[in-house]
């Protein structure tokens, strides 16, 4: 009897120990989980409000436009004047969308990814090439269409500045039941190991220049508004990187 009553309260400081583990791990994950919320919110708050700010001057440069088309002058200068406003336009949607529920519609795949590549090959340098492996595709998946070529771009410019302006990005995919693999692969300098893990986080970035937000976007993107995947399926130093997204089909 008196053996198994100094085995118990044997027991009862490791009991004891347990209990404030669990309860100092209970404790830090919901203050993880607060935190994450407040930068959440804060996160979309900025998002939105830079939305609002480039809204004002854009409808008064577009009012400008048209009165230069009225008078007739330079319609060469008005039509490339509105090309751009028409691409602020689309940066101003794309960041007022972030913190809310975006709207998903049956979207062609290739055709999407076939008029990002267009784009960028009239915006980058001439001297990057594109292999595009993915137009002869005829899968349809739900996306925000707006959002979704905002990852493409982000992880081609990504690409473009690794390589310098100089060099191949290709565009491959394989398909499983129910998901898409998009793989998007440069010819650049590589990610440093060290940074893998890490390069989808704010602020984290190879770049002179830059705050780090475009790849950390492009996750929230695809994992919270598209319930997919990304990540960096595979990086070589002076070889290449290549991303991976999946969408679930």
């Amino acid at each position: 009897m008196v053996s198994i009553l100094s085995k118990q309260i044997s027991l009862r400081p490791s009991v004891f120990s347990n209990i404030l583990v669990l309860f100092g791990l209970f404790a830090y994950l919901i203050f993880n989980a607060a935190r994450r919320s407040e930068q959440n919110l804060i996160w979309a708050g900025m998002a939105k409000e830079t939305a609002h700010q480039i809204g004002t001057p854009l409808s008064s440069l577009m009012a400008w436009v048209q009165l230069i088309r009225q008078n007739g002058q330079n319609d060469e200068m008005a039509d490339e004047i509105e090309k751009d406003l028409t691409r602020l336009e689309t940066i101003t949607e794309r960041f007022s969308k972030i913190g809310s529920k975006p709207e998903l519609t049956k979207e062609m795949l290739s055709e999407i990814i076939g008029k990002s590549i267009i784009y960028m090959q009239k915006r980058f340098s001439k001297n990057i090439v594109f292999q595009n492996n993915i137009e002869n595709i005829s899968i349809e998946i739900m996306i925000n269409k707006t959002l979704f070529i905002w990852v493409i771009e982000n992880i081609c410019k990504n690409a473009a500045d690794a390589m310098k302006g100089k060099g191949t990005i290709s565009v491959n995919y394989r398909k499983y039941d129910k998901e898409i693999y998009i793989y998007i692969t440069d010819t650049g300098k590589g990610i440093e190991k060290s940074l893998i893990r890490s390069i989808f986080l704010p602020g984290i970035t190879s770049k002179e220049r830059g705050w780090g937000l475009g790849l950390s976007l492009a996750k929230r993107i695809i994992e919270d508004y598209h319930k997919g995947k990304i990540f960096v399926e595979n990086s070589v130093k002076d070889q290449g990187t290549t991303f991976c997204v999946v969408l679930p089909i």
